[in-house]
């Protein structure tokens, strides 16, 4: 079994997360560095938003400011967004250092019920314990007068030094939900290659490769979800590519592609999922202190929702489908399927993070990905 370097992976995303590194460097000329204050992830705090908040009677609900929080943590750091008892978890952390800035009225309500004086950050999309987010959005609101941004991103800068850092804080309308308001997210993996990888020197583009076992590229599969899957492959990224690329533009089920969520169901968010972009490619991530480059295959995945451990799912399945020669609208056909078993069980979270989350229309022209 091939030893995939997962921890080049996870100092990337730590070097990034502590502003050491840029992710569009990674991508080279054919990609346009996004200036996320005026696209994507853009916070709504112009003047027209929060105009249409002072207007008003500020009195009651009228009266809270609501803040716009963009963070950058390091997923290996933590178990995860979403505040469970006993965990390390960004949630927690983020929560407890808004605490100060409560209000008297709740403080008073949550030393009453014997509960920790925090705050309640409201979150664009939970990510599982292992994933890395670049630029998560969270929300906060407060009817204590006198709170600055500043004092937002200090006090959240000062609770996980070199693995959670405030990118930006900005007053918005009350009227934005990180979650709600979003139009888009867009994820990154990165899958580390092999030495087993190689050029097919038959093939006129230099077509990369790389050989790998079936159960190697997961990190929870079943027993009897593996049993017939002991052979090594060969998959090519350009073949994933292809693959990909048949979401592109197209609304779809991906119940199939999902997990720890029941498959059919007749109440509860619906699985149809926009796909806007999908594309894979092969890029070396930077020089390690020994000064060796990492070739790894970058997935990059934008649309409007999805579902739970879908991108790892997908990206598992791509290379399943590329290595076994599938046709291009394999995944296509997989939306169709009655078993989850259909699919491959999810890859490491190791490779994935949430890049951006954006609040404007989707232009494809500032993804990373732009080869055809």
């Amino acid at each position: 079994m091939y030893a995939r370097p997962w921890q080049r992976v996870n100092d990337f995303y730590l070097n990034i997360v502590r502003a050491n590194l840029s992710l569009p460097l990674l991508f080279g000329a054919q990609t346009l560095v996004v200036d996320h204050n005026d696209t994507g992830i853009a916070a709504l705090s112009g003047s027209s938003e929060l105009e249409s908040v002072a207007s008003e009677d500020r009195s009651g609900r009228w009266a809270r400011t609501t803040f716009k929080i963009i963070l950058s943590y390091h997923g290996g750091s933590f178990d995860g967004w979403q505040k469970q008892p006993g965990l390390n978890t960004v949630q927690s952390i983020v929560e407890g250092s808004l605490g100060k800035f409560v209000d008297e009225k709740k403080t008073q309500l949550l030393k009453d019920k014997g509960l920790p004086i925090e705050g309640c950050a409201i979150v664009a999309g939970r990510t599982d314990k292992g994933v890395t987010g670049l630029q998560q959005v969270c929300s906060f609101y407060t009817w204590k007068k006198d709170v600055k941004p500043r004092d937002i991103e200090d006090a959240i800068n000062h609770a996980a030094p070199g693995k959670l850092r405030v990118i930006s804080v900005s007053e918005v309308s009350r009227v934005f939900h990180p979650n709600f308001s979003a139009k888009w997210r867009r994820y990154l993996y990165i899958f580390p290659l092999t030495n087993g990888g190689y050029t097919d020197q038959s093939s006129d583009n230099g077509e990369f490769y790389d050989s790998f076992k079936y159960n190697e590229i997961h990190d929870s599969a079943s027993k009897d979800e593996l049993e017939n899957e002991k052979k090594s492959y060969a998959f090519s990224i350009s073949k994933v590519n292809r693959l990909l690329r048949k979401l592109e533009g197209k609304l779809l089920s991906y119940k199939m592609f999902a997990r720890d969520t029941k498959a059919s169901r007749n109440d509860g968010p619906p699985t149809e999922c926009f796909v806007y972009h999908a594309r894979a490619m092969e890029v070396k991530l930077p020089a390690t202190d020994h000064g060796e480059e990492t070739n790894v295959m970058c997935v990059e995945l934008v649309a409007n929702r999805f579902l739970r451990k879908m991108v790892r799912v997908l990206v598992a399945t791509s290379i399943r489908e590329a290595a076994a020669g599938a046709e291009d609208d394999a995944l296509i056909k997989l939306m169709d399927a009655t078993c989850r078993r259909a699919t491959a069980p999810p890859a490491p979270p190791d490779g994935l993070c949430l890049v951006d989350v954006g609040y404007t229309e989707f232009e494809p022209q500032k993804c990373f990905i732009l080869i055809e």
